[in-house]
C-alpha cells in the first residue's frame, strides 16, 4: 500500500507535479509536468535509441540500462532514460534526430490523439513549445473529475517510478550476488594459493635448515680433515728437515773421506812422477796402431776361469785401466742378425756406450771399412776404428800387441785364429755371445 504523504508532507501527485521540468526551452517555457502518456512515448523511444546505439557512446548514466532486455528498458529504466532525456542534451539530440528520421509507429493518421502525442513529442524533443499539441481529454468534465484524474496519474507514475527503482534494485542486487559469487570464488582460489604457497614456504624452509645443518656438518669435518692436513705436513717437514740433516752430514763425511783419499793417491802420483821423472802423457798405444805398427809381443798369461762365466766380463773390466776390444761385425752379426749392418753398427756401439759409462773402461770397436772410409775417434767415449787395407782381424791383432805387457786387455770374438792369436799375446778372450748376453742384461 502506497503512503498517503511523503517527508515533505505532500501527496503523490503533488510530488509529480513538484518534479524540475526538462531543461529545454519548451519545457522552461511553460509550466506544468509532462503529462504521463507523452512522457511514457518518450521513455520508448529513448529505450528503443539506446538499444541501437554503440556502446562507446551511451552516456554512463545509461550503460546498466542497456545491458537490460530490450522488453524491459523502457519499464525498469523509465527512470534513467527519463532523467537523461531531460539532463543530457547530447542524448536527448540523438533521440531526436532518430525521431525525425522514422516516423514512429505510433503515430497514425487514423489516431487522432497519437498524432497529437508525436507532435508533442518531436516539439518537447526539439526545445520547441509543446503543451498545445497535446490532446486534451475530457473537455465537459467537472473540476473535481479533473483532480481525481490528476491524483491517479500521480499515483501511477509513483506507482511507474517505484517499479522502475525496484528493477533497478533487482538487477543490481543480481549483479552484486555475481559479483559476490566471483568474489567468494576468487578468494577461495586465493586461499588455496596462500595455503599452498605457506606449504612450500614451511617445506623450503625444512630443507633449508636441513641443508644448513650438512653444510654445518661438513665444514666441522672439513675443518677437523685441514687440521690433520697441517699436522701431518708439520710432521713431514719436520721429518724431512731432519732426514737433509743427515744427508747433508753424510755427504760432507764422504766427501771429506774422498777428498782425503783423493789427496793422498794425488800426493802419491805426484811423488812417484817426480821421482820417476815421466814425462805428460799425449797419446795412447792405441792412437798409434794405424800409423805405425809394432812388432807383436809374447808375454805368457794364466787363465783360471772358463770364458763362458757370466761374471767374468765384469770382473775383468773392473780392472784398473782395463782395455775391452770388440770384433765389430762378429759381435753384432751374433746378436742382431736381422738388421741391416748400419743398424748392428748403431746398436753395437749405443750398448758399448752404455757398458762404458757404467765400468770406466777403454773400449775398442773395430769393423771392417772400406778404402778410404773414416770415422770420428770416439762415439759416446767408445773408440770406432774401420780397417783401411787390411781385415778388421789383423787390425784387433795390431792393437793387442801395442798394448804394453801387463794392462788388462778383453778381446770379444768367435774367430778362433784370432783368439788364438790375442791369447798367445796376453789378452783375455770371450766369445761374442757373452758380450750380447751382457748388453742385453744393461
Amino acid at each position: 500500500m502506497l503512503p498517503a504523504d511523503d517527508a515533505s508532507g505532500g501527496s503523490p501527485a503533488a510530488r509529480a507535479r513538484s518534479r524540475p521540468a526538462p531543461a529545454t526551452s519548451g519545457a522552461a517555457g511553460e509550466d506544468g509536468d509532462v503529462p504521463a502518456p507523452l512522457r511514457g512515448l518518450l521513455v520508448r523511444v529513448a529505450a528503443d535509441v539506446l538499444g541501437r546505439t554503440e556502446p562507446v557512446e551511451v552516456p554512463p548514466a545509461l550503460q546498466s540500462v542497456r545491458r537490460f532486455a530490450p522488453r524491459r528498458r523502457a519499464t525498469a529504466g523509465a527512470v534513467p532514460l527519463w532523467t537523461a532525456l531531460c539532463e543530457d542534451a547530447a542524448f536527448r539530440a540523438r533521440v531526436a534526430r532518430v525521431w525525425s528520421a522514422e516516423e514512429p509507429e505510433e503515430a497514425s493518421e487514423e489516431d487522432e490523439e497519437r498524432v497529437g502525442l508525436g507532435s508533442a513529442a518531436a516539439a518537447w524533443l526539439q526545445g520547441r513549445p509543446w503543451r498545445h499539441l497535446v490532446p486534451v481529454a475530457g473537455e465537459d468534465g467537472s473540476g473535481a473529475g479533473d483532480d481525481a484524474a490528476a491524483g491517479g496519474e500521480g499515483l501511477r507514475r509513483e506507482v511507474e517510478q517505484l517499479r522502475t527503482a525496484l528493477g533497478l534494485a533487482r538487477e543490481a542486487e543480481r549483479s552484486a550476488r555475481e559479483e559476490l559469487v566471483a568474489l567468494r570464488r576468487e578468494l577461495r582460489r586465493l586461499r588455496s594459493d596462500a595455503d599452498r604457497a605457506r606449504s612450500d614456504a614451511r617445506r623450503l624452509a625444512e630443507e633449508a635448515a636441513a641443508d644448513v645443518a650438512r653444510a654445518e656438518q661438513e665444514r666441522r669435518a672439513a675443518e677437523a680433515e685441514a687440521a690433520r692436513a697441517q699436522e701431518a705436513q708439520r710432521a713431514a717437514a719436520a721429518e724431512r728437515a731432519v732426514a737433509r740433516d743427515e744427508v747433508r752430514t753424510g755427504r760432507a763425511l764422504a766427501d771429506a773421506r774422498t777428498r782425503l783419499l783423493l789427496d793422498t793417491l794425488v800426493d802419491a802420483a805426484a811423488g812417484l812422477r817426480a821421482e820417476l821423472a815421466l814425462p805428460p802423457v799425449d797419446r795412447t798405444p792405441a792412437d798409434l796402431v794405424a800409423s805405425a805398427p809394432t812388432a807383436p809381443a809374447v808375454r805368457p798369461t794364466s787363465r783360471g776361469r772358463a770364458v763362458d762365466d757370466p761374471a767374468l766380463l765384469d770382473d775383468l773390466l773392473r780392472m784398473p785401466r782395463a782395455h775391452l776390444l770388440v770384433d765389430g761385425y762378429n759381435v753384432s752379426k751374433t746378436g742382431w742378425p736381422a738388421l741391416p749392418l748400419a743398424d748392428q753398427r748403431r746398436v753395437l756401439v749405443d750398448a758399448l756406450a752404455r757398458l762404458a759409462a757404467r765400468t770406466g773402461a777403454e773400449v775398442t770397436c773395430c769393423f771392417d771399412g772400406a778404402e778410404g772410409h773414416t770415422a770420428p775417434p770416439l762415439q759416446r767415449g767408445v773408440r770406432v776404428l774401420f780397417s783401411s787395407g787390411e781385415i778388421a782381424d789383423d787390425l784387433l791383432r795390431r792393437l793387442v800387441t801395442a798394448e804394453p805387457a801387463g794392462r788388462v786387455l778383453v778381446v770379444v770374438t768367435s774367430d778362433r785364429e784370432v783368439a788364438r792369436d790375442v791369447e798367445a799375446a796376453g789378452a783375455w778372450v770371450l766369445p761374442s755371445a757373452v758380450l750380447v748376453d751382457r748388453v742385453r742384461r744393461g
